[in-house]
């Protein structure tokens, strides 16, 4: 965990909310919008400078100009006018970036390194299920895959919401790489960040573009935020770490960013556990690469499936799921969840 003083650690406690909004900006030898705070993206060059300067009004305060950390070089916050620099994975609740690195809710960060084509449970409460799709690319001289989140199943109520990120073999920045779908229908949005789209039978839902392509927001009024951004794995990337990428597949995944706001205390799950009151870190912290075992709890048979060893979908005892305790599978002890909390 990074370590700053009073003053910076308030500053970036202000913005968490909406720098999820920022993910998609460019960084690459340019001038940034005002704010004291930018999520900034360097579209795959490393080493690349960026510039910002002090937001307030008639400020005489110069601007500065500054690279990533080396262990963000692709994506990181600064801090302007200053040009501090923050790592998102250090710090912010429900962020899983790269080959499956989790900041939990307790603020410690962790891998879960799951199994290639593969579904696991990353979050699981009585009105809320989430799973992630792990595609991988073994190392031979390693006993596991690479692996990196390629989609979402979301499913909430009776609706499914999947959020994935297409296979490419060659990847293209201004083309758009993301999928969204809602109950087995495409979404569409125009290419142009600020374009929005929301479902007549769940209107509480917003899916949400901040950039013309490869990163949405989708939210959940009440329920959830989810920022995705579809990224690739470079030649460069390959080359440090062995990942062996091939020009026939680019690895395109899903860096995301997960805001919740409603869950229970009975919420499990790769990342769903750490926001329990009980939960207690076992791993080591201060290991190089703490690791979460345990695959075999979290596994499910589907993308949408709700049967990993922890799941507590549809259960009753909750608010939230006792409202549809009179609805479908209510004679086996699962009561379905209504829409009426998303209307």
């Amino acid at each position: 965990m990074a370590r700053w003083s009073a003053s910076t650690a308030a500053a970036v406690a202000t913005v968490l909310g909406a720098s999820l909004l920022y993910m998609a900006l460019g960084a690459s030898a340019q001038k940034l919008p005002p704010g004291n705070m930018q999520v900034i993206t360097m579209n795959g060059k490393r080493n690349s400078k960026f510039t910002c300067a002090d937001a307030k009004k008639n400020s005489k305060r110069p601007g500065c100009s500054a690279s990533c950390p080396g262990r963000c070089p692709k994506k990181c916050l600064v801090l302007c006018p200053t040009c501090k620099t923050f790592c998102l994975c250090d710090f912010y609740p429900g962020v899983s970036c790269g080959d499956p690195r989790f900041t939990g809710a307790d603020g410690n960060n962790f891998y879960f390194h799951g199994k290639k084509d593969q579904d696991f449970c990353i979050l699981s409460d009585a009105g809320l299920h989430i799973n992630a799709h792990f595609i991988g690319k073994r190392n031979p001289a390693m006993s596991r895959d690479f692996t990196w989140i390629q989609a979402l199943g979301i499913r909430f109520a009776h609706h499914h919401l999947y959020v994935g990120a297409t296979h490419t073999a060659h990847w293209d920045a201004a083309a758009d790489h993301l999928t969204v779908a809602f109950d087995d229908e495409a979404v569409t949005l125009p290419a142009a960040a600020g374009a929005r789209w929301s479902p007549a039978t769940a209107p509480s839902l917003l899916v949400t573009r901040t950039a013309q392509a490869n990163t949405v927001v989708v939210e959940l009024r009440g329920v959830f935020r989810i920022m995705a951004n579809a990224v690739p794995i470079t030649a460069e990337d390959s080359r440090v770490h062995g990942y062996g990428v091939t020009d026939d597949d680019s690895l395109v995944h899903l860096d995301l960013g997960f805001k919740f706001y409603d869950l229970t205390d009975d919420v499990h799950g790769v990342l769903g556990q750490t926001y329990r009151t009980d939960y207690v870190n076992r791993l080591n912290v201060a290991a190089k690469m703490p690791v979460m075992g345990g695959a075999d709890s979290f596994v499910s048979s589907g993308l949408f499936e709700t049967d990993c060893d922890v799941a507590r979908f549809g259960r009753g005892g909750s608010a939230t799921a006792a409202a549809g305790s009179a609805a479908a599978g209510a004679g086996n002890g699962i009561a379905m969840v209504t829409d009426a909390k998303y209307l």
